[in-house]
């Protein structure tokens, strides 16, 4: 959902003016800004189902309806992954085998009829790229700030390890001990946002590994690939590349008169066609790995530009 600037907690009438934005704009998280005139962050609010089986959701359009703004849309953006922290734990889910997951599920989002939705945006195609990976081990220290995260795509880019590239999308990729520090699991689970970066309009996004904080940002605590918090991820990434592509310079592109984008309109809602994999986790969608095989996924609803929120089973093969 959309914004607002982050509100001073130290007075009386933060709080007053952070329940009637809650109250205004409670289908989605609010949102928060870096300050100064920085870029406004829109935020993916946490699961409020909780731990009951994943929610299907309604059928019916949503309202109020999702307009058009003036601003552009992304054609098929390239995606850059950086992955913050360490994802070489011995813990299960930050591990090489997590990193692998993102990326066959970035791979198999490529022209899927679920990433065709972003079509019916103006979108050309409902293409992505995978473009160049890049590993920030904490050079910005465990508790990141929202400017922090943008520091951590900037020196990515100046470094040269990363292209500049005004057409791409990147993620910033937390591992599960890196906190957000203006509400990473308490507030949202991943925020996307564009800001000016070495003279280019950039677009990126945060995400932060949901092994945190299951019960916030997980629909379900046995993921379908035995990873229940980058199988949480997933859902989030999907959620924040669709937004960032119909939206990528926030309340631009399309969203409703409250400010709300296409991810956040059908949030944690999955449709009414879920299957139960063998390790008895909820998915949605099985989709082609680069290798060949395919994987299953439990991924949250998109909204197409008619308000209506995606309900079918999607399965892709190659």
């Amino acid at each position: 959902m959309k914004e607002m600037r982050e509100l001073t907690m130290n007075s009386g009438r933060g709080f007053v003016l952070l329940g009637m934005a809650l109250a205004m704009f409670g289908s989605s998280a609010v949102a928060q800004g870096l300050g100064n005139g920085a870029p406004e962050v829109i935020s993916h609010r946490t699961n409020p189902h909780g731990s009951a089986a994943p929610t299907a959701g309604g059928t019916g359009s949503q309202t109020p309806a999702i307009t058009y703004h003036g601003g552009p849309v992304m054609g098929t953006p390239t995606v850059y992954m950086i992955w913050y922290g360490n994802w070489n734990q011995a813990n299960g889910s930050d591990t090489l085998a997590g990193q692998a997951l993102i990326q066959d599920f970035i791979f198999g989002l490529n022209n899927s009829p679920y990433y065709q939705i972003n079509t019916s945006y103006g979108a050309p195609t409902g293409g992505i790229f995978i473009g160049a990976q890049f590993t920030d081990s904490y050079s910005q220290g465990k508790n990141l700030t929202d400017a922090r995260v943008q520091t951590v795509v900037s020196k990515a880019i100046s470094s040269g390890s990363l292209p500049k590239d005004a057409t791409g999308i990147y993620l910033v990729l937390t591992s599960s001990d890196v906190a957000e520090t203006s509400g990473f699991c308490s507030r949202y689970c991943g925020w996307h946002t564009a800001a000016t970066i070495s003279g280019t309009n950039i677009k990126y996004a945060f995400i932060g590994n949901a092994n945190r904080c299951l019960s916030g940002c997980a629909a379900q605590t046995v993921g379908p690939n035995g990873n229940a918090g980058v199988d949480g991820m997933v859902s989030v990434i999907a959620h924040e590349l669709e937004e960032a592509n119909t939206d990528p310079n926030p309340r631009s592109g399309w969203a409703d008169s409250n400010g709300a984008e296409n991810g956040d309109k059908c949030a944690w809602t999955f449709g009414q066609n879920q299957q139960v994999a063998p390790n008895g986790a909820y998915f949605n969608m099985t989709l082609p790995t680069a290798a060949g095989t395919t994987r299953n996924y439990l991924i949250q609803r998109n909204l197409d530009a008619n308000s209506v929120c995606y309900v079918n089973y999607v399965t892709k093969t190659q």
